[in-house]
């Protein structure tokens, strides 16, 4: 997790001095104000104290627009001499505050019934023009809002805005993945529809994502026919994590030695009720069966926010 592998902090955690930051602070992204944001007749509240993102000394908050930046991209670091209980404790910290973040944003979601999907793949899986695909697809039937999340640069942001779709990036700097505190910072300026479908698209990685809840309805792991049919076993934390794999990129299988049939065994292995669909975010195969699939959940989700308000 990040407090082994140093993502999101320069600083060295468990080491403080005396009127030093204390250990279980220095993975914290610190700002000393807090305040309330509502999101239409729900109130949503988010204090700036980011877990797991500390980044070593003051730092500014930028808002370029359209872009959330968390920091400059330079290597994390190891924190060596660090007791195995000390960075479980750590750990556990973290994970406590990203998880009342994300029930604030799954209560969101559930007033406004946005359905809220989590991407999340290795770098290179099509993640992107998987989603550029989509919207365009949907985009007649539903409004879609997304959230992009990368280290640096906001290339994604802006192909996701050339589908008329409104996105908002996330730069998360050192930081490996997007955490639930990012989104709902996101979300204050994204303010996605009521009714609709957020798609998030987390950092490119197949290790951190898997730990951290963001408040959305379903993980969905995309995995490239490109890359090794045996990664649902080399990263199973995340394929157990996930309701959905799409195997993308499946227009090259003619120019591949990939095994489907072993790929998808390896990922029920891990995870016996993981559906599966094999789609090409290029040539549209399988597409519509994942089309249906988000239907019938915003579709869901749309309905029980009416529901709860009525009731």
């Amino acid at each position: 997790m990040c407090t082994v592998c140093g993502c999101g902090t320069a600083s060295v955690e468990g080491q403080a001095k005396p009127g030093e930051e204390k250990p279980q602070e220095a993975g914290r992204h610190r700002h000393d104000h807090a305040h309330d944001h509502a999101h239409g007749d729900y109130h949503h509240d988010h204090h700036h104290d980011h877990p797991g993102h500390a980044h070593g000394g003051d730092h500014d908050h930028t808002h370029g627009e359209g872009v959330i930046d968390f920091g400059a991209s330079l290597s994390g670091v190891h924190v060596p001499g660090l007791s195995q209980e000390k960075i479980v404790r750590i750990e556990r910290d973290i994970l406590s505050k990203n998880d009342a973040y994300a029930r604030q944003n799954r209560a969101f979601f559930a007033h406004e019934g946005v359905l809220a999907l989590n991407f999340v793949s290795s770098p290179g899986s099509g993640k992107t023009t998987l989603l550029v695909r989509a919207i365009a697809d949907l985009m007649a039937k539903m409004p879609i809002a997304v959230i992009e999340g990368d280290q640096q640069t906001s290339n994604d942001a802006e192909r996701i805005r050339a589908t008329g779709a409104p996105a908002i990036q996330i730069n998360t700097g050192k930081g490996c993945h997007l955490d639930a505190h990012m989104v709902g910072h996101a979300l204050e300026t994204l303010a996605p529809q009521k009714g609709g479908v957020l798609f998030i698209e987390n950092v490119g990685n197949l290790v951190c994502p898997a730990a951290f809840d963001l408040g959305e309805a379903h993980k969905v792991v995309v995995l490239s026919v490109t890359e090794g049919e045996d990664k649902p076993l080399k990263y199973p934390d995340m394929f157990a994590a996930a309701d959905l794999m799409l195997l993308n990129k499946s227009d090259l299988l003619p120019h591949l030695t990939f095994d489907v049939g072993k790929c998808l065994a390896y990922a029920l292995r891990v995870n016996p009720n993981l559906q599966t669909l094999l789609v090409s975010a290029q040539t549209g195969e399988g597409m519509e069966a994942f089309y249906a699939w988000i239907e019938a959940r915003a579709a869901r989700a749309a309905s029980a926010a009416g529901a709860a308000k009525t009731g």
